[in-house]
């Protein structure tokens, strides 16, 4: 007989205490198509480690979608549904509501279940960002919302998304004689987004599988805090950045000690940095993001004056944003400021 008790609990999931303290058991094993170097298979590894088997992950259109069902076959060794392009949103709400009504009634027996619902990029910041939003609006459900951001449709062979960085090279970004630079738009702050405009939304995270530990403990945190999430990963692509594969745990490592990706954490309310991140906001020096952009062939194309002009961007998000990396929101002059009260 199934129980007929249901509460909204949560897992109790504590962060893991060093890399001897992660458990042993793989919930997304062998048999994807991934590219070499794929930092995403790393991130859906590290992820569903993190939750643990009694999780339910769905899974948008997308890298890893395609390269993780073949022939009938899949990784995932818990239960996955691929859901469309743009509805991981609803998908996790969705599946956290029919768990719930299903415990209630008493047809299944009532458990914390994890709900962690994945897109990509494109299917996530730009074509699912609506349903994400309103999502996070829903308080009573619990559930995980991850992006990883490869920074394309790389699926479809690298288009321009939302998250593509300036000036980089996609199919519909080729840099040409008569305009070297196609793509002009700076990328779109897809976490500090959810965290200023969904306030009541517990915990919304950035994470880097370079890091693997601090990823896998956000995770864990997001799944135990209880409501809606989400977590926005960076995660390097090979094929779409164009790189030797060897590289790709140290092109992530560039994005945080450069600034260009901030690793930090929103809960209730609150920013809180880590890791190398937490060290550049108590003073440590950002390597200058020509170590960054120079490793990979997608800004080949970039003169000294891009360079520079990418440099001072960043700087700015430092410098001049008003919680640097994070909100965009111009610091105030404070002689500007006295003027403007008169």
């Amino acid at each position: 007989m199934a129980e007929t008790t249901f509460t909204n609990a949560t897992q109790v999931l504590e962060p893991f205490r060093g890399i001897k303290k992660v458990t042993i058991e793989e919930y997304f094993t062998s048999g994807h198509r991934t590219c070499q170097g794929c930092e995403s298979a790393l991130v859906m590894k590290l992820m569903v480690k993190a939750a643990g088997p009694r999780t339910i992950v769905l899974g948008s259109t997308g890298c890893m979608y395609v390269a993780n069902t073949t022939y009938y076959t899949t990784p995932w060794v818990v239960p996955w549904m691929h859901t469309q392009l743009g509805s991981s949103g609803s998908a996790a709400l969705g599946t956290a509501a029919g768990l719930k009504v299903l415990m209630r009634k008493g047809k299944m027996k009532a458990e914390p279940i994890n709900v962690i619902a994945f897109c990509g990029d494109g299917g996530g910041a730009d074509m699912g960002l609506g349903a994400i939003s309103a999502t996070m609006t829903h308080k009573e459900y619990n559930s995980l919302i991850l992006l990883y951001d490869n920074e394309s449709y790389a699926n479809t062979d690298i288009q321009l998304s939302g998250m593509t960085p300036y000036g980089a090279h996609t199919t519909f970004s080729p840099p040409g004689k008569a305009k070297r630079i196609i793509h002009t738009r700076w990328k779109k702050n897809m976490a500090g987004m959810m965290a200023a405009g969904h306030p009541e939304s517990r915990y919304v995270a950035t994470v880097c599988a370079s890091y693997a530990v601090e990823m896998m403990n956000k995770v864990r945190r997001a799944l135990s805090i209880g409501g809606p999430t989400f977590i926005h990963s960076l995660d390097p692509c090979p094929k779409g950045w164009d790189y030797d594969p060897m590289l790709s745990h140290e092109l992530g490592e560039l994005a945080i000690e450069t600034g260009i990706f901030p690793l930090y954490e929103v809960e209730d309310g609150v920013v809180k940095y880590y890791g190398k991140t937490k060290a550049i906001v108590e003073g440590r020096p950002r390597k200058p993001v020509r170590e960054y952009l120079l490793k990979q062939g997608r800004f080949a194309h970039f003169t000294e004056e891009d360079l520079s002009y990418f440099q001072e961007k960043v700087d700015e998000q430092w410098e001049k944003w008003e919680i640097p990396g994070v909100v965009p929101f111009r610091k105030l002059d404070a002689a500007q400021a006295a003027l403007n009260v008169k």
